[in-house]
Parts: structure tokens; C-alpha cells; sequence
């Protein structure tokens, strides 16, 4: 296993146990190739603090990435509404980008259905 990943699973649960933590160990496993444990993470992340921005762009990533293009997009609407909430217009503009391009694959017919 990645030793990356091993030091950051080792602080899990414990007093630095937190969405920075759960966000840092996300995006490991994104690196690592594996967007279903990220998506895990990035999840737990937003569950902590359900205002970072950069957390639920991640979870639309990894989402997508994992083949999930309808979770990836309720991510990054999510993601959005905080992002716009809190004054992030740079995540608010990536997201949406990123939202758009599933609905019209969706529209055409590229995506699977729900």
C-alpha cells in the first residue's frame, strides 16, 4: 500500500481526525487511481464540514471518475451553492464547468441512467 495513504489511515478516528484529514486522505487515492475510496473520504469530509468548497469538488471528481457522472453532479451542485455561499466564485465556476459538460453527455445520451 501506498505509505502516503497508510500514515493518513493511521490518524483516522483519532484527535486529528478531521474534513482536512479525510480531504488529504481523498485525494491520495485519487492519485493512487482509486475514486471509490476517494469519493469515501472526500464524502466524510464534507459530512465534517458541509462548507468546504474544495471537498465537494473533489467528491464531483471522484464521483466522476468512478463512473458516477449523477453523484458527481449532485456533488458539484451541492459544491456549488456552498461555493457561491461563502464567496469561493473560483470553485463556483470550476464546478459548474464541470456540472455542465455531464448534463449535456447526459442529454446526448452518454451517460448511463440512474
Amino acid at each position: 500500500m501506498n505509505p502516503r495513504i497508510e500514515s493518513l489511515e493511521k490518524m483516522l478516528d483519532g484527535p486529528r481526525d478531521g474534513a482536512l484529514l479525510r480531504f488529504s486522505l481523498g485525494n491520495e487515492y485519487l492519485k493512487a487511481g482509486v475514486p471509490d475510496k476517494a469519493a469515501t473520504s472526500f464524502q466524510a469530509a464534507v459530512d465534517r464540514d458541509p462548507a468546504y468548497s474544495a471537498a465537494w469538488k473533489a467528491l464531483g471528481k471522484a464521483h466522476a471518475e468512478a463512473g458516477n457522472e449523477l453523484l458527481a453532479l449532485n456533488a458539484y451542485e451541492r459544491g456549488i451553492a456552498v461555493a457561491e455561499a461563502k464567496g469561493d466564485i473560483q470553485a463556483a465556476k470550476e464546478m459548474n464547468v464541470f456540472a455542465r459538460r455531464i448534463r449535456k453527455a447526459h442529454e446526448a445520451g452518454n451517460t448511463p441512467p440512474a
